[in-house]
């Protein structure tokens, strides 16, 4: 038969752990959730200050490469087009000759640039 005295001190300690182990969980959780850029309403820029040491630069992030062919998808029409890619719907169809505006067929590659 089980010692009593052992058995009591496994019933504190059970609901103890479990206790630890949620705030733990909530800590966690918590601080992954959270905003990086410290915009919680994210209307805007943030703010943000960075420090350099001697002898660092500050490196700006690298650009996302500019795409030069639009693939077409349900939905979409030569003005959304332009509005997702930022290339004026003019100089989408001066770029695509052969495309009739419409009638964009899905799958149908858009050049966007030369």
């Amino acid at each position: 038969m089980p010692d009593k005295s052992r058995r009591s001190q496994a019933r504190l300690l059970a609901p103890l752990a479990l206790v630890a182990f949620v705030i733990t969980l909530a800590l966690v959780l918590g601080g992954s959730l959270g905003s990086d850029d410290g915009d919680s309403a994210g209307d805007g820029p943030a703010e943000t200050t960075e420090s350099t040491t001697l002898g660092e630069t500050a490196a700006e992030p690298p650009e996302k490469p500019l795409k030069r062919v639009y693939t077409v998808k349900a939905g979409d029409n030569l003005d959304l087009i332009a509005e997702k890619t930022d290339v004026p719907a003019d100089t989408l169809q001066e770029l695509n000759p052969e495309v009739d505006p419409q009638a964009l067929v899905i799958g149908e590659k858009i050049t966007l640039r030369e």
